[in-house]
């Protein structure tokens, strides 16, 4: 029996599925194979919670390939020398893939090629996690965009692709050695008990996607996603992080709503534009890979970042006294997700406020956040810092009390992440406490804001003249 293994990576769904697809299409029977990390205790890049989210995504993938009589096989250990090893136990033709947009995924699809190229394999990479890849979308002249705004306008322009069917069968499963569905103890970590997170798998995430497309999430967005007391917002990003919906899909539906009622367009235009934004930072990331390590835009690599002593412990925590910032970060240790303008806010109140480089918070976002993607990462914390592409001017500095008063005046949102604030008047929440605290065991606020703003502008201009 012709055999060819099918690697799943961040793409644990059968529907629309194109490295899958195209590997059924071979005619060979199909091997579905993830090969887990083996790092142990801590890690740069991830968390508990998104390898709690990650276990439970592998179980539910393991129990579709079940129902169409195929079987999830797993190995543990460096991905390459997995892979070798089961082709050779399988006598597999080759392996097909999805790829990757991170630099460290494409490292590891480089030394995948060259090991099928000696090896005589095939070895085929399908684009699937993005509607365009980066050298898709370029500059008249062929140039990579380096600003949103011309990146997205081209982008939607651009055909986009339409989604296919799902798998029905893979052929008989294989019978090699596989280890069990990996848990937290793989990694040796354990997460909160009272930890708050999505439904996991391919069923709920198109549970999840359905709802936000036919109800009032799509027809709503533009109006309420900045609102975060209410679900303004898909809340897809995870099922996007991990593929458990199909980018195509997604947009088709969207697209199908929004010419079906033209009432809606406007806001089905405004989703779409965040599709893209994923995928700008994609495309830089890809074209600029130093961004990981330094900031964007060169003239303020000698900006100094003194950091605020005590300031990252209590921004940490969400023990900051700003209300808006306490309750964003608290929601991420609770659920492992925050809303987007939250992230916005907690992101300039870091960098802006407790002067701490943009890298010290990016790095808790990937260890806390289940649906970190390196670009979008990368990208809004520099943008908030005012050293990114498309960068917000490094003068426009979000005031958290204002924040608040135009994005929660009745302080819903703060009243629920932090409980302590309950019984305070919604108007307190919109201005600095006058010598009290807000309540009590709260703390006052960490740092003023009008200084630490003067003190941002003053840095900036020293290290852009050096």
């Amino acid at each position: 029996m012709r055999t060819v293994i099918f690697w799943f990576r961040r793409d644990f769904r059968l529907t629309d599925n194109v490295g899958l697809l195209k590997a059924v299409a071979s005619g060979a029977r199909v091997v579905p194979v993830y090969v887990a990390s083996e790092w142990k205790g801590r890690h740069g890049w991830t968390g508990p919670k998104r390898q709690a989210f990650l276990c439970a995504c592998l179980e539910s993938l393991s129990k579709n390939l079940e129902g169409i009589g195929s079987r999830l096989i797993i190995r543990r250990g460096d991905a390459i020398t997995e892979l070798e090893r089961l082709v050779d136990e399988l006598k597999a033709e080759g392996i097909y893939f999805n790829r990757d947009p991170d630099p460290f995924g494409k490292a590891t699809e480089q030394r995948l090629t060259q090991l099928g190229e000696r090896r005589g394999w095939i070895c085929c990479g399908h684009k699937d996690l993005v509607m365009h890849e980066a050298a898709e979308v370029m500059t008249d002249t062929g140039n990579p965009y380096r600003v949103y705004t011309p990146y997205s306008k081209k982008w939607l322009l651009l055909d986009k692709a339409k989604p296919a069917g799902a798998v029905k069968t893979l052929g008989p499963a294989a019978e090699v050695p596989s280890l069990g569905i990996p848990t937290l103890d793989w990694w040796g970590l354990t997460t909160q008990a009272d930890a708050q997170l999505p439904a996991a798998g391919e069923r709920a995430a198109r549970e999840r996607m359905k709802a936000f497309i036919t109800g009032d999430g799509l027809g709503g967005y533009a109006a309420r996603r900045d609102i975060p007391s209410v679900v303004g917002t898909s809340t897809l990003s995870p099922d996007l992080r991990f593929g458990l919906i199909s980018i195509r899909e997604l947009h088709a539906l969207a697209t199908d709503r929004a010419a079906a009622e033209p009432s809606i367009a406007a806001s089905a235009v405004t989703y779409m534009k965040e599709l893209a934004w994923r995928e700008f930072y994609m495309a830089l990331l890809h074209y600029y890979p130093e961004v990981l390590s330094q900031d964007f835009s060169q003239e303020y690599r000698n900006v100094a970042w003194p950091g605020k002593e005590g300031g990252y412990e209590a921004w940490s925590k969400g023990h900051t006294g700003f209300p808006i910032v306490d309750a964003g970060m608290r929601q991420l240790m609770k659920t492992g997700w925050m809303h987007n303008r939250v992230r916005m806010i907690v992101a300039m109140f870091l960098t802006k406020d407790l002067h701490y480089h943009w890298t010290v918070g990016e790095q808790f976002f990937h260890q806390q956040l289940i649906d970190a993607e390196i670009g979008s990462n990368n990208g809004g914390w520099q943008w908030s810092a005012g050293t990114g592409a498309d960068a917000a001017p490094y003068f426009r500095i979000q005031n958290p009390w204002s924040q608040t008063k135009r994005f929660d005046p009745d302080g819903r949102y703060i009243k629920h992440w932090v409980p302590e604030l309950q019984h305070v008047p919604a108007e307190r929440l919109c201005d600095p406490p006058k010598g009290l605290r807000l309540a009590p065991g709260y703390p006052m606020p960490v740092v003023d804001h009008s200084t630490e703003r003067d003190a941002t502008m003053a840095r900036f201009k020293l290290g852009k003249g050096r």
